[in-house]
């Protein structure tokens, strides 16, 4: 018999191998199979692929990386650019802002200017208007008060005389 049985104590064996040995020979025998099917270069161009994935994400984020510090870069240079206008921008306003004020002040002098020669000659309007409203009543007031002297004063007899006085007068102005 090829199994050969033992007394108590004593090894298993089988064609003159114990349990160890088969164990080896087994694993030998799978080692050489997996060598005959290519299993370790299966495995390595795996582990490659792997790598090469590894790899390409790598320089991917690398890429990446220098992309986003060039963008930084480029939006720290239009900030500060950014920053240089805004400032020129104020200080041109605040010129502006300077020549309005100025030029506001001499608006105004000039309009006070027309507005004070504006009222001076209404005042000098009202003046002369009630200067002819003054001379109208009392040359009004004069002729009345002549009138009512003449009448008092003045009789027919008189008035003869101051006709034929006038109309001599005229006479004299037609020769």
């Amino acid at each position: 018999m090829i199994i050969s049985i033992l007394a108590e104590g004593a090894e298993a064996s089988a064609l003159g191998l114990n349990a160890t040995n088969w164990v080896a020979l087994s694993m030998l025998v799978v080692f050489g199979i997996m060598l005959w099917m290519k299993v370790p270069k299966i495995l390595g161009g795996m582990l490659d692929k792997q790598i090469a994935e590894i790899k390409q994400t790598l320089d991917e984020a690398e890429n990446l990386r220098k992309e986003a510090e060039s963008l930084k870069a480029e939006y720290e240079a239009k900030t500060a650019g950014a920053q240089a206008e805004v400032e020129a921008l104020m200080t041109s306003a605040e010129k502006e802002a300077g020549a309005l004020v100025e030029q506001a002040k001499v608006d105004t002098k000039a309009l006070v200017a027309r507005r004070q020669k504006m009222a001076e000659e209404k005042i000098g309007a009202a003046e002369r208007s009630a200067i002819a409203s003054v001379r109208a009543k009392a040359a009004s007031a004069a002729t009345m008060a002549a009138e009512a002297l003449i009448a008092a004063n003045h009789d027919a007899s008189a008035d003869k005389k101051l006709v034929d006085q006038a109309i001599g007068d005229i006479g004299k102005v037609l020769n």
